[in-house]
C-alpha cells in the first residue's frame, strides 16, 4: 500500500450526522454496518499520526429536512465528533466544495491527497468525491467507512443500499477516486 504524506494528507469526514442514526432507528435498510466503526478508527489513526482531519456537515435549506441546523438530525454522532482545532465545514448542497472554503483550505494548507468517508455514499460521499477528482485532489474515497440506504428508483424498480454502494463505487474508480479500504489507510499511515 502506498504511504501517505502526513503534510499532504487530509481526512474529510462527510455528515456523519443523527439524522442517520435516526433513519437507523427508525429501520431503513443500509449497507455497512460497520461504516461507523471503521471512521472512528480512521479518527484514530490520523489522530495519532498528527495528520489533518476536516468534518463537513450538512445543514439542509429543505423545510422538512432532519439536516436542518435547529433540528436533531443535524448534530454530529458523538463517536465522530471532531475536536478542538479540527475544522468543521457546514455547507448547504451535496458538494462539500460548493459554497464553502473547502478547497482554499486545502490548497493553502498544501493537502493533496484526500481521504473521503462518511455519509452517503451515492450523495454527499459521490459528489464530493468526484468534485476532488476533477478539481486535482488524489481522491481515496475508503469503501467501508461509507453507506448508504435502500431506493426506488423513478422507474418503481427497487436498488438494494448493497447494489447501489458498489455501483457508486464502480462509477468513481479510476477516473474520480481510488477505492480503499480503512485498513489500506492505516497501513499507509
Amino acid at each position: 500500500m502506498t504511504r501517505l504524506d502526513p503534510g499532504r494528507t487530509a481526512l474529510i469526514v462527510i455528515d456523519v450526522q443523527q439524522g442517520f442514526a435516526e433513519q437507523d432507528a427508525a429501520g431503513r435498510r443500509r449497507n455497512n454496518p460497520h461504516a461507523l466503526d471503521r471512521i472512528v478508527e480512521l479518527l484514530a489513526g490520523f489522530r495519532a499520526h498528527g495528520l489533518a482531519i476536516i468534518h463537513i456537515r450538512h445543514a439542509s435549506t429543505e423545510p422538512d429536512s432532519v439536516f436542518r441546523p435547529e433540528k436533531s438530525g443535524f448534530q454530529v454522532i458523538e463517536a465522530a465528533r471532531e475536536l478542538p482545532g479540527e475544522p468543521v465545514i457546514v455547507k448547504t448542497v451535496n458538494s462539500a466544495f460548493i459554497g464553502t472554503d473547502l478547497e482554499a483550505r486545502l490548497r493553502q494548507a498544501g493537502y493533496e491527497t484526500l481521504v473521503i468517508c462518511g455519509a452517503t455514499t451515492n450523495h454527499c460521499v459521490e459528489t464530493s468525491t468526484r468534485m476532488a477528482g476533477n478539481l486535482g485532489f488524489d481522491a481515496w474515497l475508503v469503501r467501508d467507512a461509507t453507506w448508504t440506504y435502500d431506493r426506488t428508483g423513478p422507474d418503481g424498480d427497487f436498488h438494494s443500499a448493497a447494489d447501489i454502494h458498489a455501483m457508486t463505487l464502480s462509477n468513481l474508480s479510476g477516473e474520480f477516486a481510488t477505492i480503499v479500504t480503512a485498513g489500506d489507510v492505516m497501513a499507509g499511515l
